[in-house]
């Protein structure tokens, strides 16, 4: 098959996430069992307008936003090149279904819903959550693809069929095998956070949570991994000053990921607290090095959380309430290391052979409605 995938970033763009790191996972599956793959996305500064990068051609116009507008143009002159387009849904599609005749897939990791608040002010916010609702009705009988059953159950709610649905799981991604290597934890209880820096992750959340953390265990770390606008992160900085906890929080920035996966390992808990995630996939590197999480019950994160059994998924969502289940974990010793073999059996339990076959079955199946 050609195969066309639409997505405003790629994985070498600078605000880059894991979902374009998912992506191109299956694009290079793709590739290897003889598909080609070209992924249309936005420019950035220094970037190539065509790259070729483990068999996956991009080719870069515009920027994040502007890409969406170019993207008409490119389907109309260029799809008849393609068997199947992959329309990736961030907040919006690219609406591709009016702009070719090809069998489009969509791509969702998540439904933006409440998102929208946090990334935009009004009436930006507004205005995106009024088109997001009529997306749905205009792709009502395109396959839908994702990532985790609760985005099934939210897709299924808003008029979509259970039946063009498929969620499909996201292994870890891990360069090399030894990045996997059990560490000794470090001496004092120590609680990690690593993703991007911004408001929807749920940071904020997160160091409410570690003050209450702190009356109970005085001489506790919190590891902040990742990397935001500097803006954000003076607040953030601000706002543990407030609290009193600035010595006991270091902000790691973006790292390398063998340090990741060495920071997972030697942290005692990672704490996600995000408005929605797609799938959560630092759950799932955090329980590869024996890191048990303690999350917020949202979509995508009590997914790849088993409650009880590699971490804890919180009832009402308050930093209270986070505090108390993440202490009482660190501190039961049985329970706790129950948790870490039973998430090293978890994340061994994905396959990136087996779901790249998985979502190529999709689009074979998108060709031959």
């Amino acid at each position: 098959m050609n195969i066309l995938i639409l997505n405003w970033r790629d994985v070498r763009h600078p605000k880059s996430g894991g979902a374009e790191l998912v992506t191109m996972e299956h694009a290079k599956g793709w590739t290897r069992l003889g598909h080609s793959v070209t992924w249309l996305t936005a420019g950035y500064d220094g970037a190539r307008s065509q790259d070729t990068v483990d068999g996956v051609r991009f080719i870069r116009r515009f920027g994040s936003l502007t890409i969406y507008l170019y993207a008409p143009f490119f389907l109309i002159s260029q799809s008849r090149k393609f068997d199947v387009v992959v329309d990736e849904v961030h907040g919006l599609p690219f609406f591709s279904i009016l702009f070719t005749k090809k069998p489009v897939v969509v791509y969702i990791h998540e439904i933006a819903d409440e998102i929208w608040d946090f990334m935009f002010s009004f009436p930006i916010n507004r205005i995106g959550k009024i088109f997001e609702k009529m997306y749905f009705r205009l792709y009502h009988n395109c396959l839908f693809w994702t990532v985790a059953p609760s985005t099934v159950r939210e897709l299924v709610l808003r008029g979509i069929p259970e039946s063009q649905c498929t969620a499909i799981p996201n292994p870890i991604i891990v360069q090399k095998k030894e990045y996997l290597t059990r560490l000794a934890k470090e001496k004092v209880p120590t609680y990690i956070f690593v993703s991007r820096v911004v408001r929807m992750k749920g940071i904020e959340e997160v160091i409410k949570s570690f003050s209450f953390i702190l009356r109970e265990q005085k001489k506790a770390m919190l590891w902040i991994v990742g990397g935001g606008e500097q803006s954000y992160i003076r607040e953030l900085r601000e706002m543990m000053q407030d609290y009193g906890i600035q010595k006991n929080v270091k902000f790691f920035g973006t790292v390398s990921e063998q340090e990741k996966f060495s920071l997972m390992g030697r942290a005692h808990i990672l704490l996600h607290a995000s408005v929605k995630e797609g799938w959560g996939l630092v759950v799932l590197e955090a329980a590869s090095v024996g890191t048990p999480s303690v999350v917020y019950n949202v979509s995508g994160l009590k997914d790849i959380v088993l409650h009880q059994k590699t971490g804890i998924v919180i009832t009402n969502n308050s930093p209270q309430e986070m505090a108390q289940e993440a202490t009482r974990l660190v501190t039961d010793k049985t329970t706790y290391t129950a948790y870490q073999k039973n998430g090293i059996r978890w994340a061994r339990s994905f396959s990136w052979p087996e779901v790249t076959k998985q979502s190529l079955k999709i689009l074979t199946q998108a060709i031959q409605l």
